[in-house]
């Protein structure tokens, strides 16, 4: 155990930094950073291939969920996104703070919703791989790109309003879900982009889905006179759907959208990954 807690502890300036720049909080990075520790002594250390990699995960995992609950109660972060002056802080969290985005950067990255702080920061900020961010979203390497896209037009240009994108995503997988259920193949074509992809997860494969379905034409066969069941619902903020039996949400469908058509739809039915999103009516 001492070894590991070596180990550990060369990791903590990087998990804290990267903890603080999602969370905007000195004491939630430490709170978060703190929690990756008992998860990793209560973990079969000697099964870990790379422990940094490792620990940025859990890290990551932990932040995301404290955002999406931050949210859910509409509380602001416990610094109010200002960073504690350096001599009100500990000398171990100078680090930190030095290696800050800055007070308004921070304002900016309130605005972001959880998953795309999370994929802007990961990847921006900390050159994480966008596969490595899909793994932590429960999402593909794609919807993980566009969600740091995102998060990278927002912070680029603050005035630009988010409400503009998702008016346009909803109004696409609106009109989709209508094609759709109308055997409308010609409608499907329109609103989707020539190598378009469907992407099922496991679950979803296990529960009868292609495994992958590319191509714009394969693409309008598989949904021309589906989606009976499939209703519009917000998925991380944006338009997307979901499928529910007996109240219960057992596939949610995750668009991505580029200028206007549809370059992949995600097919999530992995109870942890369902268990990760943000979900919510539209």
């Amino acid at each position: 155990m001492q070894e590991i807690a070596t180990e550990f502890e060369a990791h903590r300036t990087h998990l804290r930094a990267v903890a603080y720049r999602l969370l905007g909080s000195v004491h939630e990075a430490d709170d978060a950073v703190q929690e990756a520790w008992l998860r990793l002594s209560r973990s079969d250390a000697d099964e870990i291939d790379n422990l940094g990699g490792w620990l940025t995960t859990v890290v990551s995992r932990i932040c995301l969920d404290q955002l999406r609950s931050r949210r859910t109660r509409r509380e602001d972060p416990i610094d109010d996104t200002t960073p504690l002056p350096v001599e009100a802080v500990r000398p171990e969290d100078e680090a930190v703070l030095a290696d800050s985005v800055g007070v308004a950067m921070l304002v900016v990255l309130e605005r972001l919703s959880p998953a795309e702080r999370l994929a802007f920061v990961l990847h921006d900020l900390f050159a994480l791989p966008f596969d490595e961010i899909a793994t932590i979203t429960g999402r593909s390497p794609a919807a993980a790109r566009q969600l740091a896209s995102r998060g990278r037009r927002r912070v680029q240009e603050p005035e630009h309003s988010p409400e503009a994108d998702r008016a346009t995503q909803q109004r696409v997988v609106d009109a989709f879900l209508t094609a759709s259920r109308g055997g409308d193949f010609q409608g499907l074509l329109d609103l989707l982009d020539p190598d378009a992809v469907v992407r099922p997860d496991g679950a979803a494969v296990a529960m009868g889905a292609e495994p992958l379905v590319t191509g714009a034409e394969a693409v309008a066969e598989t949904f021309s006179g589906r989606a009976q069941g499939a209703r519009l619902a917000l998925v991380d903020g944006y338009a997307g759907a979901a499928w529910r039996h007996r109240g219960e949400t057992r596939v949610v469908f995750a668009f991505t959208v580029e200028d206007g058509r549809i370059t992949e739809i995600e097919l999530l039915a992995d109870p942890e990954v369902l268990g990760v999103l943000d979900l919510a009516p539209a």
